[in-house]
């Protein structure tokens, strides 16, 4: 294992606990823990940021430039895990399987989507 991928690796575990942790904090109303969750959740984000720079400086590639297709393959990302998301919510703390179905392969399909946008169609 080269050594950029090794610190690539320690980072975004350390900076996935953090985002995790911060979202269990945030948003388990037991805890009493929303406004130090939030604080915790931004400290993992930063961490992946962080993660994603010295990464990057480590295999001696240029910063990531933004363009359009870019932009569209992190909205079609986004928009699926949230659709996905959201249909779990429905089957399993609202209890309304039907439309929670529903919506939860309308999510898988958008993320199948960015299979062909991502990689391309080719003979």
């Amino acid at each position: 294992m080269k050594k950029s991928n090794f610190v690539a690796m320690i980072l975004g575990t350390i900076s996935g606990v953090f985002f995790a942790l911060g979202m269990c904090m945030a948003l388990i109303s037991e805890w009493n823990t929303f406004k130090p969750g939030i604080v915790f959740g931004c400290v993992g984000i930063l961490l992946g940021l962080v993660a994603l720079i010295v990464w990057r400086k480590m295999e001696h590639k240029e910063p990531i430039h933004f363009s359009g297709k870019a932009v569209l393959t992190a909205v079609v990302g986004i928009v699926g895990a949230l659709a996905l998301g959201v249909g779990m919510c429905f089957c399993m703390v609202w209890g309304k399987m039907l439309i929670g179905i529903i919506i939860g392969l309308v999510g898988i399909v958008v993320l199948l989507c960015l299979i062909p946008l991502v990689k391309g169609i080719k003979d």
